[in-house]
């Protein structure tokens, strides 16, 4: 809540300084008050080339370009000094204020531009300086773009939506790695070296700290990417290093140790660590939230024993019968109201070998707007057990056969709260105990150590949240690698700002996620 209160007051005193700046500008006030309308008004008063407006809307350099424009703005006021420039990027709530409306400042207008002497050199030194400062603080505590590469929120988001996500929701979060390099993950471009250096570590820190809601849509580092197979072409995160290890231990009878020492030996150089921050990351819908016992019973999820709402745009895999010899096509499924994207990693339709039966990926609204022909039915698609689930239980474990649409009940973390330790417990909290809250666990003989003291219950130090894709037959989630930290939290995706598919997607554009 702090956190936006100070959003809100700093984004007034950037919207209130304008309109007074605009107003000596001989511009109408009210103008100042429009996004990208105020930098067309700012372009057009400086007489700048009208190529500069429309640089702003490329993704990512078009921050940069916002910034120098302003910053071009404010030296019309004949403010062309270092701290001038430092406080239009760093405290334009204040100083825009004071040019607006105190007697001491005028617009000067082109003029005073142009009889300044300072070399083009070193004014795009200036101004690209401050716009890198200005541009790397809002990707950080502000809001960052993104881009879903992956179905796995379909069809509320979909592939090549670009999205605004807010870090102020939360909170912003300090960098594990305040050494990076701007605007780059973790990965440098060409070189494919690391974009970071871990020489300074900063402990987890977040201002004004507000929790995910349930039912929030959250971009979050991916916990399990930790340690990784770094082949994106094999492996990337689609396969997890914990994965492999899984695999590697049901051939040596269950030794994970040996499983761990044969899987450095056949990938080696390939197996890398990265920071939380530096982690992948995820989109996903918080269904959970600390405290919470969630269960999926035939694919809907219960929260403490409610049944939770389907959202109208999650899609799940349904049993297509049709008559024998029927074919079908893409036409027809949109004459049925089945509507199939173009381009997507995994299919809507789905062969699974039955003759005359085959599985499509619907929302809810068109599964309720479905006209079938006769002879087509309709029915739900269950997934069968499967190992592969968090917390990897056996399949042959009668009392814990998990399956993607039959799961749990699991209980998820919530910060002050205890468990106590035992032999299923540690199946599904072990990890948070020894890698997230960062503590040393030893097993004696059936004896629980925790930092070397005898344990028998432990006190989780954070709140963790359980992530699902609305996709939920195509969705690596939570389901299947566990609880997401609140350390990992990135921030809130708010708005679909563009959207691609072939062309502009019209009616996404601005809209709002829900």
């Amino acid at each position: 809540m702090i956190g936006w209160i100070i959003f809100i007051v700093c984004t007034l005193g950037w919207h209130i300084g304008m309109y007074g700046m605009f107003k000596k500008a001989g511009i109408e006030e009210w103008k100042a008050l429009i996004p990208f309308y105020n930098t067309w008004c700012m372009v057009s008063v400086m007489k700048l080339k009208k190529h500069w407006f429309l640089l702003q809307l490329i993704p990512i350099a078009g921050q940069f370009v916002t910034i120098w424009i302003t910053i071009k703005f404010v030296e019309h006021f004949g403010r062309f000094g270092f701290l001038h420039h430092a406080a239009t990027v760093l405290l334009p709530f204040i100083y825009f204020p004071y040019l607006g409306y105190s007697q001491n400042e005028k617009f000067a207008g082109k003029i005073v531009v142009d009889n300044y002497k300072k070399s083009g050199a070193r004014e795009w030194v200036d101004a690209a300086f401050f716009a890198i400062v200005a541009a790397t603080l809002i990707r950080t505590f502000v809001f960052e773009a993104y881009t879903i590469p992956t179905p796995s929120m379909e069809k509320t988001l979909l592939v090549n939506d670009f999205l605004f996500v807010s870090k102020f929701s939360y909170g912003p979060r300090l960098p594990n790695t305040p050494i990076a390099m701007p605007f780059v993950h973790h990965t440098m471009p060409i070189t494919n070296s690391k974009s970071y250096s871990e020489i300074i570590k900063l402990p987890y820190t977040r201002w004004f700290e507000c929790p995910v809601e349930r039912n929030d849509v959250v971009v979050f580092n991916f916990p399990v990417n930790d340690t990784l197979i770094n082949d994106e072409v094999n492996f990337g995160s689609r396969v997890t290093y914990y994965q492999v290890v899984r695999e590697y231990a049901k051939n040596l009878n269950g030794d994970f140790n040996l499983a761990r020492e044969k899987v450095q030996e056949d990938y080696g150089n390939l197996i890398i660590t990265r920071p939380v921050d530096k982690r992948e990351n995820f989109i996903k819908r918080c269904v959970a939230v600390g405290g919470d016992t969630l269960k999926v019973i035939n694919g809907k999820v219960f929260i403490n024993g409610q049944p939770q709402q389907f959202f109208p745009e999650s899609e799940r895999y349904y049993k297509l019968e049709t008559p024998a010899n029927a074919i079908v096509d893409q036409d027809q499924l949109k004459s049925m109201g089945i509507n199939i994207h173009a381009g997507e990693d995994i299919g809507d339709v789905r062969d699974i070998g039955v003759q005359n039966v085959q599985l499509v990926n619907i929302t809810n609204q068109e599964k309720k707007n479905l006209k079938l022909p006769s002879g087509y039915k309709l029915s739900d698609f269950i997934m069968e057990p499967d190992n592969q689930l968090f917390p990897y239980y056996s399949v042959d474990d009668s009392s814990h056969n998990w399956s993607a649409d039959n799961y749990g009940p699991i209980y998820i973390p919530k910060k002050g709260s205890s468990i106590s330790l035992n032999a299923d417990n540690l199946i599904r909290y072990q990890r948070i105990i020894e890698v997230y809250e960062g503590n040393k666990f030893e097993n004696k003989n059936g004896q629980y150590f925790i930092n070397g003291k005898l344990a028998t219950s432990y006190t989780f130090k954070m709140n963790y949240y359980w992530m699902m894709g609305d996709n939920r037959h195509n969705s690596l989630d939570s389901r299947y690698w566990g609880f997401v930290p609140e350390d990992h939290v990135v921030g809130k995706a708010s708005m679909i700002w563009f959207s691609w598919e072939g062309g502009p997607r019209w009616k996404r554009i601005f809209s709002i996620i829900k």
